[in-house]
């Protein structure tokens, strides 16, 4: 399922429980999947936490890994302060750090770690941050377009609206939202920001359904989706991110160490599986009979394919529709040699 048309309102996993909101997105399968990397190890595993949000995952971790180690990271600093007030109970056994989940080889350089057992990644927007109108990822209400996961960075979704040129806005839309009516919605923009420039959600929900052919509304969910999306993913550079944070968790772990990632939509995704795939390649030249020495590939995959929500999954927590879980395993180190 292509996620891009997805509703944005549920596109990104819950990582809230209890009285902190919703269970994790597919707790019991990450668990499964991380398991073997934190108890097949001589001395105390670490997980590295890369979304944080409110801690729920970590929660988890912690919980059913007494000795387990957790770097918990995020880039929101609110989201930081709930997660610490949560799992304070856990004393020194986490640690919280404020930065993008790209920048993990430096956290883990801060926290004194070399290798890690395991890492997650849950992609997106977090519930939390949905649910607060005042962030401006939702266009079910009327709200500042901010869009910043950090708000310390300077860009906001309202300054991608009233300052991009046409070419450039369009190609956002049309590669990060993968709109179709990216160059009619960038024109609709510039007219209207001459006018008076965008500052709050409502306006622009309303542009896009003036903007949006009345057959495409009628079939392709709410018109705004795709347009929030691309804004989101603009503002925050989340897929570049990505592109960088997956090797550079790959990098630091262990042999028998795991990876594993949550994608809400399918750009993530296709960066994954791509990732993935070139780590499980054999480097010995195509058409020989045998596998040249030290060509084995040093990752092998733990999932086949793309992992989705049950329907038991999709009963406790309907915001999991979207999520594909994959997770890769490191069984050699020859590409630290």
């Amino acid at each position: 399922m292509n996620t891009a048309g997805d509703d944005t309102q549920g596109e990104a996993g819950d990582r809230r429980s209890g009285e902190h909101g919703h269970v994790p997105v597919m707790a019991a399968r990450i668990i499964e999947l991380l398991d073997p990397a934190l108890t097949d190890t001589d001395s105390a595993p670490v997980f590295v936490d890369a979304t944080l949000g409110a801690g729920g995952h970590s929660e988890l971790m912690l919980t059913t890994h007494p000795q387990v180690r957790v770097i918990g990271i995020d880039r929101d600093r609110s989201a930081l302060d709930i997660a610490r007030d949560r799992l304070s109970a856990y004393g020194d056994r986490i640690t919280f750090h404020q930065a993008r989940f790209d920048e993990i080889g430096d956290v883990l350089v801060d926290a004194g770690v070399h290798r890690i057992d395991a890492a997650l990644f849950d992609l997106g927007v977090s519930s939390m941050q949905l649910d607060r109108a005042d962030r401006g990822f939702a266009y079910a209400v009327d709200a500042p377009l901010d869009m910043r996961m950090n708000n310390d960075e300077p860009l906001t979704a309202a300054e991608v609206l009233n300052t991009y040129p046409h070419g450039e806005l369009a190609r956002i839309l049309s590669e990060y939202g993968e709109e179709r009516f990216a160059g009619k919605i960038a024109s609709a923009v510039l007219r209207e920001r001459e006018r008076e420039p965008f500052t709050t959600s409502g306006r622009l929900v309303e542009l896009l359904y003036a903007t949006i052919p009345a057959a495409t509304r009628r079939t392709g969910g709410h018109p705004a989706k795709r347009t929030f999306q691309a804004l989101r993913i603009e503002v925050n550079h989340e897929l570049d991110a990505l592109r960088r944070a997956i090797p550079a968790a790959l990098a630091a772990l262990r042999v028998g160490g795991r990876v594993a990632v949550m994608s809400y939509q399918s750009l993530e995704d296709r960066i994954v599986k791509r990732e993935f795939a070139s780590r499980i390649k054999s480097t010995s030249p195509a058409g020989l009979p045998v596998e040249l020495p030290g060509s084995s590939p040093d990752f092998r995959l733990v999932t086949r394919g793309a992992e989705r929500p049950d329907d038991a999954e999709l009963e406790i927590n309907p915001r999991s529709a979207p999520v594909r879980v994959r997770a890769i395993e490191r069984i050699d180190e020859k590409d630290r040699a």
